[in-house]
């Protein structure tokens, strides 16, 4: 019975004060609940000394602008931006093409007669002027052909003046009858064949002075030489295919470029109207001016393997900016569109529903500057201006930099550029008349809505 007891009825112990593994879960939750309402109690906290803090939120929320108290993007975050000011004004209209400068002249000198290269008088790269002495041939073989040209015509005239002298007894015996008529013939045939003889002397004469004048190398047009193709002492020959020099023509000088042929009935009727085209010849990179000309003449057909045709341009090319076969960049003035309000490139953005440009606007309340979205129309494109011809009025200043971070009512810092606006004027800053958008009915150059 002892044994039963101890079984059934243990008897309490420290190991039996433990509680059952079904007691343990109901002791052990409740300490993560014990969290959760810390952390609650927390960030109700943090609300609130958040709110008590920004008082203004109540008023309007951060990206909500137009929707607070103190006017549109009231309690906002306030962007920079840079502005410039719409100009009126007139826009040319260029077509663009890439050119060749090539000279009007370019010749090669040669020598016309055979002999030794004695002097030259020349330097490597010099600007000549028609008729300079440019190398000097050795004289003395061609002196001596014409001093034997001479000698000969000197021995004819004398035989024909002793023939002429015996012509004139002949005609006194024939009328006498003392000779026959065919001797007085002969005399007189003899007079001729020396006259035939001394105009063969004469030529021989003119041909020596000739080689002579040919010994004498001059400049045949005014221009600037290149590099010395033969040196001093040589033999040259009138048949030598590299010449003594080259001559190239600077001034003046043409430019040769190339069109799309759609492009052709613009020029075509400008030219045909008698208007002087102005041309201007930029760098490789299209960005520094080198000279300005005047279009001459339009290629009379279009190559078929480009779609393009060609035009040539002339220049005076006083400074010598311009150097034969240098590729430059041609703009063509064919037009100018008056009356546009200009504004930077960098002031237009495109959207769904078209261009559109965003403008610094001053709120008359809160006195505070915010962007405002006009959608425009562009006219012309030209550098770095663009000409609208609706949705702006001269004077209005648009955003020029940091359009990115910007919205319709979005307030903003507006600073002027440190250079000019890109429409060819210097920056300046806004004022209230100019910054402030329209209200009640849009005026005539703002168009209503937005294209967002």
């Amino acid at each position: 019975m002892g044994q039963l007891n101890s079984i059934d009825l243990p008897e309490p112990s420290a190991r039996g004060a433990k509680a059952t593994p079904d007691a343990v879960p109901s002791k052990t939750l409740w300490w993560p609940w014990l969290v959760v309402i810390a952390v609650l109690a927390v960030g109700g906290w943090y609300y609130r000394s958040a709110k008590s803090a920004s008082p203004s939120a109540d008023a309007a929320a951060p990206g909500a602008p137009g929707k607070g108290k103190g006017g549109p993007g009231a309690g906002g975050i306030v962007v920079p931006v840079v502005v410039a000011t719409a100009q009126r004004g007139d826009l040319p209209v260029y077509l663009n093409g890439l050119g060749t400068v090539t000279a009007f002249n370019t010749v090669t000198v040669r020598s016309r007669v055979d002999g030794q290269l004695v002097s030259i008088a020349f330097k490597e790269g010099q600007f000549v002027h028609e008729g300079d002495l440019l190398a000097q041939i050795d004289p003395r073989p061609f002196q001596v052909q014409l001093e034997q040209a001479l000698g000969q015509l000197a021995k004819d005239q004398a035989q024909r003046k002793d023939a002429e002298v015996n012509f004139e007894r002949y005609q006194l015996l024939f009328k006498e009858g003392v000779i026959p008529q065919q001797q007085l013939d002969t005399q007189s045939a003899l007079v001729g064949q020396f006259d035939g003889a001394i105009e063969s002397d004469q030529s021989q004469i003119n041909n020596a002075k000739l080689q002579l004048t040919y010994s004498r190398i001059t400049a045949p047009i005014s221009g600037r030489i290149g590099l010395r193709l033969v040196d001093v002492g040589n033999i040259v020959h009138a048949t030598d295919a590299s010449g003594l020099l080259v001559i190239t023509q600077l001034q003046p000088i043409s430019v040769i470029f190339s069109l799309p042929q759609d492009q052709l009935p613009q020029v075509n009727s400008k030219v045909h109207a008698g208007a002087q085209l102005v041309v201007d010849a930029y760098d490789r990179d299209d960005t520094a001016k080198i000279a300005s000309g005047k279009l001459q003449t339009i290629d009379n057909q279009i190559d078929l393997t480009t779609g393009t045709y060609k035009l040539k341009s002339m220049f005076t090319n006083a400074d010598n900016a311009l150097f034969p076969n240098q590729f430059v960049n041609v703009h063509l003035l064919v037009d100018t569109k008056h009356d546009l309000t200009i504004v930077p490139t960098a002031a237009i953005q495109r959207g769904p529903q078209g261009t559109y440009v965003y403008v610094a606007a001053k709120d008359p309340v809160s006195k505070e500057t915010f962007s405002k979205i006009y959608p425009v129309t562009i006219s012309q494109t030209t550098g770095n201006s663009v000409g609208l011809s609706a949705g702006l009025n001269p004077g209005d200043m648009v955003v020029i930099d940091g359009q990115d971070k910007l919205q319709d009512g979005t307030k903003i810092n507006a600073s002027p550029p440190g250079g000019s606006n890109g429409a060819g004027r210097p920056a300046t800053s806004p004022s209230p008349a100019q910054g402030t958008p329209p209200t009640g009915s849009p005026s005539k150059g703002h168009a209503g809505g937005s294209p967002r």
